[in-house]
């Protein structure tokens, strides 16, 4: 099944079907196509007519400049409206991950300005103290924070199903572990007064609608909110010592380290607490959801029978070297890489090269504190020259290890957590 594609990335692998559906077969922008287009600019075309095959709106610059830059940075784009790129492995070496290398993954349009001055994240709901607050004054009322947290998509890994599941086909990229600071979202609920029977969060973003409709809401989820008293979930405000970059959701963000990156709301301004699980855009049906038992592939699920995603499973990256390395028989190969285990630790990292028949264990170094990954490396030896595939394989506190394989099938390929492998010739 073929993943969500933007309208840029639509013309760039097919201009002439993207022609097609847009303008028309004579070329020409008009009923459906023009219907369409003024919706995404926001407003009427008058000199549609006139306009050349082909052309894309310049309303759309913007994001069409962040695309290059993200392309440019390495990273793989899978969709370019709203903007989904992941980072290839070999580009999350890093302990904590530069800004520019992390993943992005939108649900909606970006907001055209985002200035910090005049920002504000209101706090309603089941509260004894409904309050609005400045990103100046989160700062100044409340101890900030600065943690290495790692966020990752809930799809990350999704292009392994088989059948396939729909969506952007994720490989192992929509991972990054970078420096946020911010105040910790316990602090803010508690001062706008928590009611005794608030028992879930829901964040909303100033994000909009990628049809232009702005009625419609990109994409609201929330949290427990025993998830959302944890040390390290936080409003943040800054991303590795800087203003959150526009792609990560300046100037105020969730980040709700080891759950989906979903509930790390981008651009937020507003926090409704609640007195049930909260039910807004992406929160029910399908959405972030798994089947509560195991299931046949290609099965149908009734929506009653999924529950919501909360904690991610264990998981590890090689990073060193990149797939398709040389090594030199007689010399060990130094491997490195990353595990991480949702609101878990990692106990152990593991290293195959004959396939899971033995296994070597990595040293694995502590994080630097709850919700960041953590590094492991390996020296490995080869007995003879020729073809192999390193294989990673971590194991969390609990005693829950990766499956070597793809795990259990589910409708929308969340939660791929299957060891990550390179290939390596010996000569």
């Amino acid at each position: 099944m073929r993943g969500e594609r933007g309208l840029h990335e639509l013309y760039r692998d097919d201009p002439e079907r993207a022609d097609a559906l847009v303008f028309g077969r004579r070329g020409l922008l008009k009923g459906a196509g023009l219907t369409a287009m003024a919706a995404v600019v926001g407003a009427a075309i008058p000199f549609a007519r006139h306009m050349p095959a082909g052309l894309i709106p310049a309303a759309l610059a913007e994001e069409t400049d962040w695309v290059g830059l993200l392309r440019a940075d390495g990273l793989s784009v899978l969709n370019d409206r709203p903007i989904n790129a992941e980072t290839p492995a070999h580009l999350l070496d890093d302990d904590v991950t530069p800004s520019r290398l992390h993943f992005v993954r939108n649900n909606g349009v970006m907001p055209e300005a985002a200035d910090a001055g005049s920002w504000t994240l209101t706090i309603d709901g089941e509260v004894a103290r409904p309050t609005t607050f400045t990103v100046a004054e989160l700062r100044r009322r409340f101890k900030v924070v600065e943690m290495a947290l790692q966020i990752e998509c809930g799809g990350n890994g999704r292009y392994g199903f088989d059948p396939p599941a729909r969506g952007n086909q994720w490989t192992t990229g929509a991972i990054g572990n970078s420096s946020w600071t911010g105040v910790r979202y316990r602090d803010v609920l508690h001062a706008a007064g928590i009611k005794p029977g608030a028992v879930y969060t829901g964040h909303y973003s100033a994000d909009t609608h990628p049809s232009g409709d702005p009625d419609k809401v990109v994409i609201s989820r929330g949290i427990p909110l025993e998830k959302a008293m944890r040390d390290n979930t936080l409003i943040a405000f800054a991303m590795n010592g800087q203003a959150i970059p526009m792609t990560h959701g300046a100037p105020l963000r969730v980040v709700s380290p080891g759950w989906p990156g979903s509930t790390s709301q981008k651009w937020l301004n507003r926090i409704w607490v609640r007195d049930r699980v909260h039910d807004g855009r992406k929160m029910t049906g399908m959405s972030y959801r798994v089947p509560a038992r195991p299931v046949a592939p290609g099965a149908d699920v009734a929506k009653e029978d999924m529950a919501i995603i909360e904690a991610m499973p264990v998981k590890s990256l090689i990073t060193r070297p990149k797939t398709g390395a040389q090594a030199r028989l007689g010399k060990r190969l130094v491997v490195r890489g990353h595990a991480w285990a949702g609101d878990r630790s990692v106990r152990a990292v593991d290293i195959t090269i004959d396939f899971g028949a033995t296994w070597r264990a990595a040293s694995l170094e502590p994080a630097p504190n709850p919700g960041s990954w953590q590094t492991w490396t390996a020296d490995i030896p080869f007995p003879q020259a020729g073809y192999y595939e390193v294989w990673a394989r971590a194991t969390d506190d609990h005693g829950v290890a990766q499956p070597m394989v793809v795990p259990g099938w589910n409708p929308r390929g969340y939660l791929n957590n299957s060891c990550h492998r390179i290939a390596v010739t010996v000569t």
